[in-house]
């Protein structure tokens, strides 16, 4: 019913304005944009994305689903469905509005409702270097994928690890908050002040169990402070929205680098044993990380192109902090005795930790006409090395695909395999969470629509 409506009121309202534009050779130009004023300051645009997966998981050990034991699943999915409702009221007063939905499985809830991702106004104090906005907004800190352009990303999907609240004290990384953007000479920022959100109302229900290793504190939170910054050496890009660009498909020649963080007092507790008699205690979530992005044309004209991310990531979520996470995960159970943990099951891994991580992806496009009128491909691959300070060894996944571009973004077939760890924890041992000695794949065909 929420979809419908929505549905029904963004087609209710271009339907008004054009009824009433006075130049209707002009009002719709450069997408689904309508022009509201003769001198095209005042605009309304609307995008769509949708992106459906088909897949193929090996699953962790001792997986379930509603109590049937499941070593591998074949399923089809929804990743993302999102609309796009934004505009200028003046030139200096902006909107944004996302709607849309995640990860709808044959395990979901039935008729699961889509809901709004972003709402934002803003306005510009001073038009392109400083711009004051609030709502529920994805203008987040620390690194360029924190806030990513999900119909233009290089791989399948973004690097999600850059999320680093995703769903626990946020709303799938969009965050209440008041922030500030805007660029000064070649230096791009965006800082914000956010008021995290309740775990007590978290969809996956998070443990709160006092314990030595460091969890989200269920006491009403502080206020949490963010900002990232980059320098854009060559083409500037641009920052109207929050979400950053994963590929320019061989259009621009940007190369960036940049530094960010995320500081929240209190955060975290856990309880210090180190007394005679254990206390509770309570630390900050201080993250941090560095960098770098080159997407760069080699020949603007056959707009072939290479694609490169990298990042240095410093996460401090207290003592010994390990969140697992599964994407879209079609499991939602595991047969492993509470003696026994593994890293989840289903398709999860330790995506978020205390400790460092290093991230790297890369992609090379061929020129826009490799395949004549049927498009180009565009080989991809990433890989994500984790030191965290839960983990008795290091966690390395890597990605390898290949998206093929029918017609750019608007429509893509991505493939692309994944190969992850599988860690345990024998908790009647001195060993920990170890490294169990084997590996897991997963295989993706995605295809993307966007207009």
């Amino acid at each position: 019913m929420k979809a419908n409506s929505y549905l029904w009121s963004l087609f209710m309202l271009v339907l008004n304005f054009s009824a009433q534009s006075q130049i209707p050779n002009t009002r719709f130009k450069d997408g689904i944009k309508l022009y509201l004023s003769k001198d095209s300051v005042s605009w309304l645009k609307t995008t769509v994305a949708l992106q459906t997966w088909v897949r193929y998981t090996e699953n962790n050990p001792g997986t379930t689903l509603n109590g049937y034991s499941q070593k591998e699943t074949f399923d089809i999915g929804i990743r993302r469905m999102r609309m796009q409702l934004f505009g200028n009221i003046t030139n200096r007063v902006f909107f944004y509005s996302q709607f849309g939905l995640n990860n709808f499985s044959n395990t979901s809830t039935r008729k699961q409702g889509a809901f709004f991702h972003d709402l934002t106004t803003e306005y510009a104090l001073l038009p392109k270097h400083l711009s004051i906005g609030s709502g529920l907004s994805g203008w987040s800190g620390l690194s360029r994928y924190a806030s990513p352009a999900i119909a233009s990303t290089l791989m399948y999907d973004a690097p999600l690890f850059e999320q680093t609240t995703n769903d626990v004290t946020d709303q799938f990384l969009r965050k209440l908050s008041i922030y500030a953007k805007g660029k000064l000479a070649k230096l791009d920022y965006r800082v914000a002040v956010s008021k995290p959100m309740s775990i007590q109302a978290a969809q996956q229900g998070f443990d709160t169990t006092l314990s030595a290793n460091a969890t989200f504190a269920p006491e009403p939170p502080k206020l949490q402070y963010q900002g990232y910054f980059n320098w854009q050496f060559l083409d500037q890009e641009n920052n109207q929205i929050a979400y950053m660009q994963g590929t320019y498909l061989g259009k621009k020649r940007v190369f960036n680098i940049g530094g960010g963080f995320i500081y929240q007092p209190d955060a975290m507790r856990y309880l210090d044993t180190k007394p005679t008699v254990p206390q509770k205690r309570f630390t900050a979530m201080n993250l941090w990380a560095i960098d770098i992005y080159l997407d760069y044309a080699l020949n603007k004209d056959k707009q072939n192109a290479i694609s490169l991310y990298g990042g240095y990531f410093n996460f401090d979520f207290g003592p010994n902090y390990l969140r697992n996470l599964g994407v879209m995960n079609d499991a939602n159970g595991s047969s492993i005795s509470a003696v026994k943990k593994f890293s989840g099951f289903g398709n999860a891994f330790p995506m978020f930790g205390t400790g460092q991580v290093m991230y790297a992806q890369m992609g090379y496009l061929f020129k826009h006409d490799l395949l004549k009128q049927q498009g180009t491909i565009m080989p991809t691959a990433d890989v994500m090395v984790a030191n965290y300070t839960a983990l008795k060894t290091p966690m390395l996944v890597w990605d390898a695909g290949l998206n093929y571009f029918m017609n750019g973004h608007n429509s893509k077939l991505s493939l692309n395999y994944q190969n992850r760890p599988v860690f345990s924890e024998d908790v009647n041992t001195s060993k920990g969470i170890e490294l169990k000695g084997q590996r897991k794949g997963m295989v993706v065909l995605q295809y993307q629509i966007f207009f």
